[in-house]
């Protein structure tokens, strides 16, 4: 068996992190593989949002490392390009148009995108109608379909690193993140998500994260 098939992608090492006085979580391990999907849980407070910052190079752990292929992300050239962020601030820019909004980010994040891609992922979310309206006047749910389209646009293997991507979207629109998620893995991609559901992803490969109290 190829033992460089079976490295993980992803993985964390003796992660720790302090909020004040207290730690977030301590000595944490962790590791993704393509193909699967790692689903961060844990009550509120206990570190999951900082969790995915650590993850993403927002934020700097207290101790340990996150790598990437092996490597520590801060020193990995393909770290940037492999990874599609969403957190709770959407980055959406009020006075732009959903579909500039759209394509705002895919050129800021060097992604290949055409008018009618740009089109296809709205229609994906089932926000196409809402292409020309101001972010400003969407709706919550809205404006999470528009962030979440950018998934859409994504046609390589690679991490996506998503906060709450369930939250404001109705039966529908869940199904269409899982739809997105699911193709993106059977692509050899991965994934890492938090989520306050009792279950998603059904037909998925998913292990799950408890994070809890600190020791």
């Amino acid at each position: 068996m190829d033992v460089l098939a079976q490295a993980p992608l992803l993985s964390g090492h003796q992660l720790a992190l302090r909020r004040g006085n207290a730690w977030l979580f301590k000595d944490l391990h962790f590791s993704l593989h393509a193909g699967e999907v790692l689903w961060v849980r844990g009550p509120n407070g206990s570190g999951k949002t900082s969790l995915l910052r650590v993850v993403v190079g927002l934020i700097q752990a207290d101790a340990g490392s996150v790598h990437w292929r092996g490597m520590p992300i801060e020193k990995s050239d393909g770290y940037a390009q492999a990874l599609v962020y969403i957190g709770h601030n959407q980055a959406l820019k009020d006075d732009l148009t959903a579909a500039e909004a759209l394509e705002f980010l895919a050129t800021l994040h060097g992604r290949p995108h055409t008018a009618s891609s740009i089109a296809a992922s709205l229609r994906q979310l089932s926000v196409y109608t809402r292409r020309h309206q101001l972010v400003r006047a969407l709706s919550q749910g809205q404006r999470k379909r528009v962030a979440l389209a950018r998934l859409a646009l994504e046609t390589k293997p690679g991490l996506w690193v998503l906060d709450e991507p369930y939250d404001a979207l109705d039966a529908e629109g869940i199904d269409a993140v899982d739809a997105l998620v699911l193709n993106h893995i059977e692509r050899g991609g991965c994934a890492l998500f938090t989520s306050h559901l009792p279950r998603q992803l059904d037909a998925a490969p998913v292990r799950v994260l408890n994070l809890g109290p600190a020791p």
